[in-house]
């Protein structure tokens, strides 16, 4: 965690770009934790388009050295962790591109109940959007980018149900919680993660092998993760998008 003046800057890593469909997401349970796109069923997952969204509609991505703990049960949400770092949407004018690392200021919180675990999602700004220098809370959202935090919770609430899921539910009834609250989910998900690092609770299937932890049990020296990326299968370029990323879907009331 970084101060700048009265901010508190952190990194965030790009999961999907605005705009884009494909799900990718970092994934926990291979070594050193790549990043890649979901699969369902055998099948790579996207998210579908919902009038009048287009994909994601926010830079999407998550805060490394967080955890939402699947053995913590949140007394604000009432559900478990959902067992995957912490999820940021980076509302700044800027596509990003995946795997990019940006520094983001933290403006609030929404809290998503998701299949009936906890998935908090950060509402942040690129500290080199030309906005961030008047939006430095939640309330400025709302003043600056009007309708863009009802279309969050739209977006959030309906995401998956083409795929035959109900719709999702939120804490605090869908209101978004401020600055403050925030940065108490993220400091908690940080110390989740440190006791999942230094193996002081189960992370199950996850892999938790780095080369930047040198307290942690799981750390490894440069030899050893370029040799664990040398085993990954090559790269066979870019592939064709399923047909439906293009298609609209219209859901009734």
């Amino acid at each position: 965690m970084k101060l700048s003046g009265s901010e508190v800057v952190l990194n965030m890593i790009v999961e999907v770009p605005r705009w884009t469909n494909a799900k990718m997401e970092i994934a926990t349970k291979e070594p050193l934790n790549p990043i890649k796109q979901d699969v369902k069923e055998g099948r790579l997952r996207y998210v579908a388009n919902i009038f009048p969204h287009k994909g994601y509609i926010w830079n999407y991505g998550a805060f490394p050295q967080t955890w939402e703990d699947p053995h913590h049960k949140d007394g604000n949400t009432g559900c478990y962790g959902d067992n995957d770092p912490l999820d940021v949407c980076e509302i700044g004018s800027q596509v990003r591109s995946l795997g990019e690392v940006v520094q983001v200021k933290v403006l609030g919180l929404l809290g998503l109940i998701d299949e009936g675990e906890s998935d908090w999602k950060v509402i942040a700004i690129s500290m080199d959007d030309p906005e961030s220098q008047k939006i430095h809370d939640i309330d400025d959202v709302r003043k600056f980018k009007p309708g863009y935090l009802e279309a969050t919770v739209d977006w959030f609430r309906i995401y998956k149900v083409p795929d035959g899921k109900p719709e999702n539910q939120f804490a605090f009834n869908g209101k978004f919680k401020d600055k403050a609250f925030a940065l108490d989910v993220i400091q908690s998900t940080h110390e989740y993660w440190k006791a999942l690092i230094h193996k002081r609770t189960d992370g199950g299937a996850i892999k938790c092998t780095n080369v930047l932890v040198g307290t942690s049990p799981y750390c490894c020296n440069e030899n050893d993760a370029e040799a664990i990326v040398g085993l990954m299968p090559p790269y066979v370029g870019e592939h064709s998008a399923a047909k439906e990323v293009d298609k609209w879907c219209f859901l009734g009331q």
